[in-house]
């Protein structure tokens, strides 16, 4: 199994705030088909509690795969799924692993945010019900305390002075950090990114990436990262995981798996993406 714990022990500051060691999302023996392809094989690994966890390797190795799994818009076909304990792909009832009811997988997927490539964002909300309309009606809050998150969350990705402006107003780059923070509204515990400036034009990608990195460094949230920014992955990576054909062939920190990679699919592909 790829144990994403990092070589370094964490700062005392976050020791504070985190479970150590703790387990929040663990694939056991997972595998997935699209046909005749196998797009994971037999996937082993785990990622704890307050780490940030990049995927990286070629197009079609099963990076966004195991994202789309953790939001049960995939299913596998062998394996079991675990988010904080409890399983996401089954449930267990009188000692047994059954297929999971709705209410089950509502309440696991709950403890997980995603941002796509894509914003997704409501057209006909403005940014602020944008951000606080999930809240209210998934997790119950009520409209002041959803609308006061939202806010804090709106001015934490830059965008205060959007609040009231529809989608169709906004930047690519701006339309991404609403649903970073629509992401964030939902209090997950596990942060699925999904090459989130993939879509966007080139000039708009740093501010982008500026606010995640603002959000990794300065708060606890676990991050479970697929992405092609490299210089991204290296700043805000507790581990690196490299796949290939539906395996990890590597993982590592971000400095061994950037500077000394050993195996030679691991150096072929960062020499086209470096």
């Amino acid at each position: 199994m790829a144990d994403t714990s990092a070589d370094s022990a964490d700062s005392a500051d976050s020791a504070e705030c985190r479970a150590a060691g703790s387990e929040l999302v663990r694939f056991d023996k997972v595998t997935k088909r699209f046909g005749d392809v196998t797009v994971l094989d037999q996937l082993d690994f785990r990622v704890e509690t307050g780490k940030h966890v990049t995927l990286i390797g070629p197009s079609g190795s099963g990076k966004t795969t195991i994202l789309r799994l953790l939001m049960t818009l995939l299913t596998p076909e062998e394996g079991t799924i675990k988010v904080d304990g409890q399983y996401l792909t089954h449930e267990e009832r009188d000692g047994k692993l059954v297929k999971p009811g709705e209410r089950h997988v509502r309440e696991v997927r709950k403890k997980i945010g995603m941002v796509f490539q894509h914003f997704n964002l409501f057209p006909n909300m403005r940014v602020l019900r944008n951000v606080m309309e999930a809240p209210v009606h998934v997790l119950g809050l009520s409209k002041d305390e959803a609308e006061e998150r939202a806010k804090e969350l709106v001015e934490l990705v830059g965008l205060t002075e959007h609040l009231d402006k529809y989608p169709s107003q906004l930047s690519g780059g701006q339309q991404q950090r609403v649903a970073i923070a629509r992401a964030l509204a939902m209090r997950p515990q596990v942060l699925l990114l999904d090459e989130v400036t993939s879509a966007l034009d080139p000039e708009l990608v740093a501010g982008v990436l500026d606010v995640l990195r603002d959000i990794a460094l300065s708060t606890d949230i676990t991050m479970l990262v697929v992405t092609h920014e490299m210089s991204f992955a290296r700043d805000i990576s507790d581990a690196v995981l490299m796949f290939d054909k539906g395996k990890i062939i590597e993982s590592g920190s971000p400095e061994k798996i950037f500077s000394e990679p050993e195996h030679d699919r691991t150096k072929e592909f960062l020499s086209t993406v470096l």
